[in-house]
């Protein structure tokens, strides 16, 4: 599961988010305990709460004391509304500037993704 091109916890919060993004985790669903995690996957239980403390602080997660960690409510929107930006600014903007820099209309970029959304793409 874990790679060597970023710290563990990040692989690991990463892997939260996909989850909640892609539906595997629901809202207010409870996700392991960082030492039911760090058993699991064979890692320092340190490393698994540092990842849950970063979801915690950017709202992914939340603690009901005594129980465990679940899932926020509004975790979902939220990470589909901070990937839409990263989108447009990561590969929308960068695609768009490449396309002028080179001379490809911007009509015809366009015709091209709608080509794909229809499923013709080359």
């Amino acid at each position: 599961m874990f790679d060597d091109r970023s710290p563990i916890y990040r692989q690991i919060a990463d892997r939260i988010r996909a989850d909640v993004l892609s539906g595997a985790l629901d809202r207010d669903e409870q996700v392991m305990s960082t030492n039911q995690y760090a058993a699991f996957y064979r890692i320092n239980p340190a490393t698994a709460a540092k990842a849950f403390q970063q979801l915690v602080d950017e709202g992914v997660l939340y603690k009901k004391r005594g129980i465990g960690m679940f899932v926020s409510p509004t975790a979902r929107d939220a990470l589909r509304a901070q990937r839409r930006k990263s989108f447009f600014a990561d590969v929308v903007d960068p695609m768009v500037a490449e396309a002028r820099a080179i001379g490809i209309p911007l009509a015809d970029v366009i015709a091209r993704i709608e080509e794909h959304a229809d499923g013709e793409g080359r």
